[in-house]
């Protein structure tokens, strides 16, 4: 299962650029500014990683997980690696790249299950269409909404 969820964040791009990044980086500061995460505990931190359990809910489904983050700053780009729950082992980016007027920030996810039942089945349609394409295009859009009111 692969999915990519995209939007655009109008504002001067290398000041959006970096509220973009530095948000996302902050994972203290998600439950504050989007109201579909339940939770998120960071349990692990050093400089450039975090290791942190997350709640969200998809339409009042709740769903968890646990992921490692890694912070690449020189290339604006986070990885999250899910290590606990339904998706351990999905793979997960946002990439943050500047355009002329704005800001065009992408998250990639991938997941494999093992074939044998249903594998790819339940990854793609279940997991991918589902849960994260929805809860990743609420968490885009509250950066966004956020990002943009701050001018």
């Amino acid at each position: 299962m692969e999915t990519a969820n995209t939007i655009t964040i109008r504002g001067e791009p290398s000041r959006t650029a970096a509220a973009v990044y530095a948000l996302a980086a902050d994972l203290a500061a998600w439950p504050s500014i989007l109201p579909h995460y339940r939770y998120l505990r960071v349990l692990e931190e050093t400089p450039t990683t975090k290791l942190a359990e997350f709640g969200a809910s998809r339409d009042g489904i709740p769903v968890q997980w646990t992921a490692k983050q890694e912070l690449f700053p020189e290339e604006r780009r986070i990885t999250f690696v899910h290590v606990a729950g339904i998706t351990r082992t999905m793979w997960v980016e946002w990439r943050i790249e500047p355009r002329e007027w704005a800001v065009e920030v992408t998250i990639l996810h991938r997941l494999s299950y093992p074939p044998p039942v249903l594998g790819d089945l339940f990854a793609r349609w279940i997991v991918g269409r589902l849960f994260v394409e929805n809860i990743a295009g609420k968490t885009l859009r509250c950066f966004r909404d956020r990002i943009e009111s701050e001018g």
